[in-house]
């Protein structure tokens, strides 16, 4: 009986390392599973990268001389309008020369409405 209680408790052990070895073999798995999904993953993000990268440069491009035109046409619209600032200063500044010196030189000598004569007796 010894030999059968023996022979059993070495079948258990031998099962117990079988079980432990294919344990071990299914994290092994596991883990190569989760570095083969990682690399995948990194793979597929360099590429997702590279496409979206490569259509940004594309609309940059295509949009490139929508900026420039623009450009064109402000700069266009600031020398018009310039232009106009300067032909209305050339045509009016003589008059506008005339309009200050004409009230700077006009003077009206009369006292001011609260000044009071020296006796206390004030000026209308």
């Amino acid at each position: 009986m010894a030999a059968q209680n023996s022979q059993g408790i070495q079948t258990l052990l031998e099962a117990e390392k079988e079980a432990a070895k294919i344990v071990q073999q299914s994290r092994q798995y596991r883990l190569q599973r989760l570095k083969d999904a990682r690399s995948e993953a990194s793979r597929e993000i360099d590429e997702y990268r590279q496409a979206k990268e490569a259509e940004f440069k594309s609309f940059e491009a295509s949009h490139a001389g929508v900026t420039s035109n623009a450009q064109v046409a402000v700069d266009k619209e600031t020398s018009i309008k310039l232009q106009a600032i300067t032909d209305a200063y050339e045509a009016n500044k003589d008059a506008v020369v005339k309009k200050l010196l004409d009230r700077v030189l006009l003077i009206k000598p009369e006292l001011h409405r609260n000044l009071k004569r020296v006796g206390g007796a004030e000026l209308q």
